[in-house]
């Protein structure tokens, strides 16, 4: 039989076939359309406006986003009224320093502002680099990178570094920015329990060889509980495994070490040795912005890869040279890291003597007063604050749902007087409200609101 020759070309046949194919794979018609819900329906709304309303019928102000009227110090002003202030970073003093201010309006007066773009388009100021010289000295390595904000450094520094076929570790206290990082750069990801070195060399037992690189990531100072990591366990670690290792130092520069050098001074170990530190400008260093210190390599790929110095505006003139300034401050005055840790040792002496639980706080900086009910955390910050002083609490998500605390910022400008006045009322309040049967019923409904 012969075969019958088809009266289409091989083009024309193809198209028909392609045009078939996707008549048959069209999506089905939509007979009615599912509408994205009204915000007021997303979960995260409603259970605070729950939670809002639990407040509102026992009279308690949800303690967010207070007024603060003047510039923050040891003493601030809140609603018209003088306070004891334990709710500001402002851990030796430099925000309140007129130095930093001074060298703020003269970079207004050069530079104006705003950057008004990114370095890498833009160009960058003297000022930009004048700070990172000033932090790469501070750690010891070799450059360093400023970034516009804290909390994008890590964000954009973690997911540069890493890709899918990378792991990150990290310790289950670590910074939301740290995690947040972590989920974007499609890394696999595992976090360990805090502080503990076994459970990390277990990890990095089982997952040896599997991906291209590991990357440990921990704070050098914790903001929740104000304890430390064991870097010197941490280097032989990295020695055996090869990993690279990132440490946050956000609550650690100014704060840590005899000179606030940070975890490396406690350890005597050379900033070399650490592959990545992080940091932000906005805690000792009384300005804003967030920081990368380390090899020279690093720092270009930096600069060139990372969507936080690529694609944002430059930290402004101001906040720079103000961050520069504080630096070279912390450099020629460490008696003022020597106050904080002497405020510190104080603080945690007399509330360990009058019974309050500070956890593994080590005295320096950042020191909790756990309560453990989230209820009672948030009355306890409301009752300080109408007895004139200011420390705000840390619940759920921000610390696991059974460790609500209040924490205290400690500086070195704060008394002795200032911070005995504080705690005794605490330790009175706390008792007061944990025999109230009001806090009780707070509790109650809150955790069955966060279940």
């Amino acid at each position: 039989m012969r075969t019958r020759k088809s009266a289409l070309s091989a083009e024309a046949r193809a198209l028909a076939i392609k045009a078939a194919r996707s008549i048959s794979e069209a999506p089905p018609a939509v007979t009615s359309i599912k509408r994205s819900p009204a915000f007021e329906q997303l979960d995260g709304y409603k259970e605070r406006q729950i939670l809002r309303g639990i407040a509102r019928m026992q009279g308690l102000d949800v303690p967010a986003f207070r007024q603060q009227e003047s510039r923050p110090g040891p003493i601030s002003v809140m609603n018209g009224k003088e306070v004891l202030n334990f709710g500001s970073y402002d851990y030796v003093g430099l925000n309140l320093d007129p130095r930093p201010g001074a060298a703020a309006k003269a970079a207004i007066e050069q530079y104006g502002v705003s950057a008004s773009g990114s370095r890498f388009t833009a160009g960058e100021r003297p000022i930009h680099r004048t700070l990172e010289a000033r932090l790469a000295k501070h750690y010891d390595v070799e450059d360093a990178l400023c970034f516009v904000s804290g909390h994008a450094t890590n964000v954009s520094a973690i997911a540069t570094l890493t890709g899918k076929h990378d792991l990150i570790l990290y310790d289950a206290y670590i910074h939301n920015s740290a995690a947040v990082g972590a989920e974007l750069s499609a890394a696999s990801r595992r976090s360990f329990p805090h502080n503990d070195m076994d459970a990390l060399e277990r990890m990095l037992h089982e997952n040896a060889n599997r991906y291209r690189a590991t990357l440990v990531v921990v704070e050098g100072h914790y903001s929740m509980d104000g304890d430390i990591p064991d870097l010197g366990r941490l280097l032989e670690l990295k020695r055996k495994f090869g990993f690279w290792l990132m440490v946050d130092e956000a609550h650690g520069l100014g704060c840590i070490g005899a000179t606030g050098k940070g975890v490396r001074e406690v350890y005597g170990v050379a900033g070399r040795d650490v592959d990545v530190w992080m940091g932000t400008l906005s805690k000792s260093l009384g300005s804003t912005g967030g920081y990368i210190a380390g090899s020279k390599t690093l720092i270009d790929i930096m600069k060139y890869e990372a969507p936080g110095s690529v694609y944002s505006v430059a930290v402004a003139p101001p906040l720079a040279a103000a961050a520069a300034c504080s630096l070279k401050i912390l450099a020629e005055e460490p008696e003022r890291v020597k106050r904080l840790h002497e405020n510190g040792a104080y603080f945690l002496a007399r509330a360990k003597a009058l019974g309050l639980d500070t956890g593994d706080s080590i005295g320096s900086s950042i020191i909790p007063v756990i309560v453990r009910d989230p209820a009672i955390a948030i009355a306890l910050s409301n009752k300080l604050l109408e007895h004139g002083v200011n420390a705000l609490p840390a619940v759920f998500p921000g610390v696991p749902l059974n460790a609500a605390r209040v924490r205290f910022f400690v500086t070195s400008e704060h008394s002795k007087a200032q911070i005995d006045t504080a705690l005794s009322d605490t330790a009175r309040l706390l008792q007061e409200l944990g025999s109230s049967p009001i806090a009780h019923l707070i509790a109650t409904i809150t955790e069955k609101t966060a279940q």
